[in-house]
């Protein structure tokens, strides 16, 4: 999308679907271990947590565990803190939060996004780095990712966004990053097309850098 001047934006939107994704509100109570009723009629495997108040993106993933968390908005690598999940893995009716401020502060309001899996169309995944170009990332598509986000959570790193409207290739890459103000970088091949998801190259170390851990969430092309 075109923004006055030459500015350009990219916009990610997201559908509530059954399995697909849900969107559920609460208000903390400052202490103890709650569940937290959703509708994604399946289990939650990832989740991304906010408060309305100051703190940030908070990031549930089901390869890292229940005991993990990371944040969406800084590069810092995931972490354990139990008083986040309440070291309690969600079902396909509640998720569980502790007496952290970052998940159940009191009278603070929370919103929560709950991505699934879902058989051809989304896939919530990881993989461990093994220092090659050419890594296939297989999701079970069969027409290949239309949206790429990845992130390594066993050192620091950025969140890394890909998506077929700004180009994912075989050749050089419009990577955006997040947390990062600046313009996309489209000098290297960073992730190129496959049917059954999409490939990931060493570039930088960015990407499949040798014995480090990645999670990621792909959706399918149409």
């Amino acid at each position: 999308q075109n923004g006055p001047g030459t500015h350009q934006y990219v916009h990610w939107m997201w559908k509530r679907a059954p399995e697909y994704l849900d969107i559920v509100h609460w208000t903390g109570n400052g202490f103890g271990t709650r569940n937290i009723s959703h509708n994604l009629g399946a289990v939650p495997e990832m989740m991304w947590v906010k408060s309305q108040n100051a703190y940030g993106w908070v990031v549930y993933h089901k390869d890292d565990g229940n005991t993990e968390y990371g944040y969406l908005n800084t590069t810092g690598a995931f972490s354990s803190l139990a008083t986040a999940w309440a070291n309690t893995t969600p079902t396909s009716s509640v998720f569980t939060v502790g007496s952290s401020s970052i998940v159940n502060a009191d009278s603070v309001s929370y919103v929560g996004m709950l991505f699934g899996t879902v058989s051809g169309i989304s896939k919530v995944g990881s993989y461990t780095g093994d220092g090659n170009d050419g890594r296939v990332i297989d999701c079970g598509f069969s027409n290949g990712a239309q949206f790429i986000l990845i992130k390594c959570i066993s050192h620091t790193g950025y969140w890394d966004w890909y998506d077929t409207k700004r180009g994912i290739v075989a050749g050089n890459d419009s990577r955006l990053r997040t947390p990062d103000y600046s313009a996309q970088n489209t000098s290297y091949d960073y992730v190129d097309p496959s049917n059954s998801g999409f490939i990931v190259n060493n570039t930088n170390g960015d990407l499949n850098d040798t014995g480090r851990s990645y999670i990621f969430y792909a959706i399918a092309a149409e």
